[in-house]
This record gives C-alpha cells, structure tokens and sequence, in this order.
C-alpha cells in the first residue's frame, strides 16, 4: 500500500513541476487506454478466479445495493445541503434583479 501512495505521491509532484508544459491536453488518449487495458486486465482475473466467477450473482446484488444506497445518500445530502445554504441566496439574489 506504501507503494502504491508513493507512486501516486510521484505523479502529483511530477505534474506540479511540469505543470507549465500543458501535459494534460496530450494526456487524455494514453490515460484512456490505459484505464481500458487495466479494466480489461482485471475482467480477466474475476473470470479466471472459480470463486469470485461462482459467487459473482451474490456479489453483484450487493455490489447493486450499494451502488443504490450510496447514489440515494448523495442526491439526499445534495439535496439538503441545497436547502440549507444555496436556497435563501437564490431568493435574495432574484428579489434584487426585480
């Protein structure tokens, strides 16, 4: 795990010092690539794997519940925190456009 967070810790100090060099325009295709190959490449471990593939239909009815109940808690928490602070403002703003 060190590993992982001192290669992530490199990139980001990489793109701070190149940051002038407007890297990210040419940087979209490559990372696009490479997203599909890892994505691809992990396809391949599940399905090779006989006890993720057998319990693949159990996993992926949790794996739908908690996608559910995690969209459901942001749009409510979106919700609330529109209420609470962005909604007054509106009011305000649009009464002194009149």
């Amino acid at each position: 795990m060190l590993t992982v967070i001192g290669i992530m810790a490199g990139g980001i100090l990489a793109g701070f010092l190149l940051r002038n060099r407007n890297l990210s325009s040419r940087l979209g295709k490559p990372v696009f690539a490479t997203v599909l190959i890892l994505l691809f490449l992990m396809g391949l471990a599940v399905g090779g794997n006989p006890a993720i593939a057998a319990n693949l239909p159990h996993m992926g009815g949790q794996a739908l519940l908690l996608a559910f109940m995690g969209t459901l808690g942001s749009v409510s928490a979106a919700f609330l925190v529109y209420k609470l602070f962005f909604r007054k403002d509106f009011k305000k703003d649009s009464e002194h456009e009149k």
